[in-house]
C-alpha cells in the first residue's frame, strides 16, 4: 500500500480531470443532458475518438471563470486527501477563448482553484500551458506568445498535446523556442500514440526537460540510451496508457524497463476519471502490480519535484517534505 507515501504529479489534463459528480452538477446548472455521457458515476467511452468527444462535451460544462476556479480546486483537494504535495495541471488558453469567456479569465479561474486548495491542504499547483497539435504551428506560436506574457505566476511551463499523428514536430519549434526565451519548462506529448521516432524528433527538435508519456521509446534501445544518458524526464501515465490500449496490460507496460535502464520515470494520472484511475491508484500499481519498492517509488516522487516547474526555494521546500 503506498497510502503513507507522499505523492507529486506533473502530467494532467485538468478539463480531465473532471470528477464525474462535479460534471454531473454543471450539467444540472447550464440544464444540459449527459445521459450516455455518464453512468453510475463513471464516464462513457468505447474507443480513442469517442473517448476525445466525451472530454470535449465534459469541458463543454465548465464556462465562467468560477467554473474553472471549482474544477481546479475540486481536482487538487482530491490530490492533497491523498497525499500528493506538488501538481501541475495542463491548461488549454484556447480552450478558454472557445468557450467565450477569454484566455485572461480562464487562467484567473484556474490560478484561483489553485490558490484556494493550497491554503485548505498545503498542496502546490502550477500551470503548464499546452498548445494543441491539429490546430496548426500558426495558433501554436500565437498561444506560446500569450505564454510568454507570463499573465499569472503560477504559469511556469509550455506542453504539445493533441492528435500525435499530425504534423511534424519541427512545425512547432518557433512556438517552443518562444517559450523557451521566456523562461518557461518545456515538455511535449510524444511517444504515446506514436512511436519512438515521435519521441527522438521531440528531443532533436525541440530539447525538453521532460517528455509527456514517453514510453514508446522502449522500442528504440539507442534512444532509451539516450534519454538515460541525457536525463530526460519521462511523465509516463501507465493507466491511460491501458486504458487507451497502448498497452494490453500493466505486466506488458514498459516502466519497469524503462527503470531499469536508468530512465528518470515518474507517475502521473492524465485524465484520471476518464481512465478509471487515480494518481493514488498509480502508485498503488506501481507498487502492488509492477513491484516497485517504496525506496523506488519515492524516487520517483523525487525526481517529479526534481523536474518541477518551480522556483528553486519552493523545490527545496517539497523535496525536503519527501
Amino acid at each position: 500500500m503506498t497510502a503513507h507515501l507522499k505523492k507529486a504529479e506533473l502530467h494532467c489534463h485538468i478539463e480531465g480531470a473532471a470528477p464525474p459528480a462535479l460534471a454531473l452538477a454543471q450539467a444540472r446548472k447550464y440544464n444540459v443532458d449527459v445521459s450516455g455521457l455518464i453512468e453510475d458515476g463513471a464516464y462513457v467511452w468505447a474507443d480513442f475518438s469517442h473517448f476525445l468527444k466525451c472530454y470535449d462535451a465534459v469541458a463543454e460544462l465548465f464556462r465562467s471563470e468560477e467554473d474553472y476556479a471549482l474544477l481546479a480546486e475540486a481536482y487538487l483537494t482530491e490530490l492533497a486527501e491523498a497525499g500528493t504535495i506538488y501538481s501541475e495541471i495542463i491548461v488549454s488558453p484556447d480552450h478558454g477563448n472557445t468557450i467565450g469567456i477569454g484566455s485572461d479569465a480562464y487562467i484567473r479561474g484556474l490560478a484561483a482553484g489553485i490558490e484556494a486548495a493550497k491554503a485548505k491542504t498545503g498542496i502546490e499547483g502550477r500551470m503548464i500551458i499546452t498548445i494543441i497539435r491539429h490546430m496548426g504551428a500558426e495558433a501554436a506560436e500565437r498561444t506560446a506568445r500569450y505564454a510568454a506574457k507570463r499573465a499569472h505566476g503560477l504559469v511556469t511551463g509550455f506542453n504539445l498535446a493533441g492528435e500525435e499523428r499530425m504534423h511534424s514536430v519541427a512545425d512547432f519549434a518557433r512556438a517552443f523556442d518562444i517559450a523557451r526565451d521566456a523562461g518557461l519548462g518545456i515538455t511535449i506529448h510524444a511517444g504515446e500514440m506514436a512511436g519512438a521516432f515521435s519521441v527522438r524528433d521531440a528531443l532533436d527538435h525541440v530539447r525538453p526537460s521532460r517528455i509527456s508519456h514517453g514510453v514508446r521509446a522502449i522500442e528504440d534501445a539507442d534512444l532509451v540510451r539516450r534519454i538515460a544518458g541525457e536525463g530526460v524526464v519521462l511523465e509516463t501515465c501507465p493507466g491511460s496508457n491501458v486504458s487507451l490500449q497502448v498497452y494490453p496490460d500493466f505486466a506488458s507496460h514498459p516502466l519497469t524497463a524503462l527503470h531499469a535502464a536508468g530512465c528518470r520515470v515518474t507517475l502521473n494520472s492524465d485524465d484520471p476519471p476518464f481512465f478509471h484511475t487515480s494518481l493514488r491508484q498509480e502508485y498503488e500499481i506501481a507498487s502492488q502490480v509492477m513491484g516497485f519498492s517504496d525506496e523506488e517509488i519515492n524516487g520517483m516522487t523525487r525526481t517529479a519535484i526534481e523536474a518541477a516547474f518551480v522556483d528553486e526555494a519552493t523545490r527545496a521546500r517539497l523535496l525536503a517534505s519527501i
